[in-house]
């Protein structure tokens, strides 16, 4: 009979423990956290480059290349309704592999009103093979634990459904990467809900790095952060509306606390949306990790 009493537990996770292999963005634009980025995340780091409505396709391959050189391993954002046509699609792919070696994709619709071209969904570019064709199996998908400002509960099931059979059926390893929100509870609730549906993709959750609250504020305003935003304004009228800084410090901790009680979520790492202030999150977390 196994001795249950004496067998040996699992170590708790940890917040530094969490935080290990954490993942970040930057924009085209943001030349400051590019230029210096060596001297601010450790080598071979993922960091994903986020392709804004109006940004040419050659900015987002340079800051690929840029990011490369700089031995870290770019992820860029493959945006749909910024794409016209398969040709755009292929040579966009084509250059980031190319001139940066890219090997890894974020996959996303885009929030713009009116698509650019004829993609309009994620899904359209995982059908279309252009990833294959490239070399490319490794994908980022969306996630929502508070759901879309403008997409039902019902369509984003349907389409993460779709998305991951796409991805499947086309040979590609996938994870799933979540929208920010200021509250451990709706990230571990979403993540049993994924694996209740039989979801096995892992799971890496969306925090906002260090900052203050008005920017905070404007980018969940901006990024439809849902129900938790409160917990955020609730800490701003308590400080009487100063608008001083916010860690997610505690958070984090929540959320390690969480998978400890509940484990075999599949959280496969943290991903920190950092707000053109990749340094403030980088030291940030070397801080805690001391």
């Amino acid at each position: 009979m196994l001795d249950t009493v004496n067998s040996p537990q699992p170590p708790r996770l940890t917040l530094s423990g969490l935080l290990d292999g954490f993942t970040t963005e930057v924009t085209t634009r943001d030349d400051a956290s590019i230029r210096d980025i060596a001297k601010t995340l450790e080598p071979a780091s993922h960091v994903f480059i986020a392709s804004l409505p109006k940004d040419k396709a050659e900015r987002q391959v340079e800051a690929a290349v840029r990011l490369a050189d700089a031995g870290m391993v770019p992820v860029p954002h493959i945006v749909a309704r910024n794409l016209t046509d398969r040709a755009a699609l292929d040579s966009l792919l084509g250059d980031l592999v190319r001139r940066a070696g890219v090997t890894q994709a974020l996959v996303l619709a885009g929030d713009r009103d009116d698509p650019a071209g004829e993609y309009s969904a994620a899904l359209d570019l995982l059908q279309s093979g252009c990833f294959q064709e490239h070399g490319l199996r490794s994908i980022r998908l969306s996630a929502y634990p508070e759901g879309h400002p403008r997409i039902s509960d019902e369509a984003l099931t349907k389409a993460r459904a779709d998305k991951l059979a796409a991805a499947e059926a086309a040979g590609l390893e996938v994870e799933l990467v979540s929208q920010f929100c200021f509250e451990a509870q709706p990230v571990l609730d979403y993540a049993e809900a994924l694996r209740a549906a039989g979801v096995t993709a892992p799971f890496r959750v969306g925090v906002a790095g260090p900052a203050d609250r008005k920017t905070l504020l404007k980018y969940a305003m901006i990024c439809g952060v849902g129900p938790s935003l409160r917990a955020l304004k609730e800490r701003q009228d308590l400080a009487r509306n100063v608008m001083s800084g916010e860690t997610p410090q505690g958070l984090l901790q929540d959320l390690a606390d969480g998978l400890n009680d509940r484990p075999g979520l599949g959280i496969s790492g943290i991903h920190f949306f950092t707000f053109s202030s990749l340094r403030q999150t980088a030291d940030w977390v070397a801080g805690v990790r001391i």
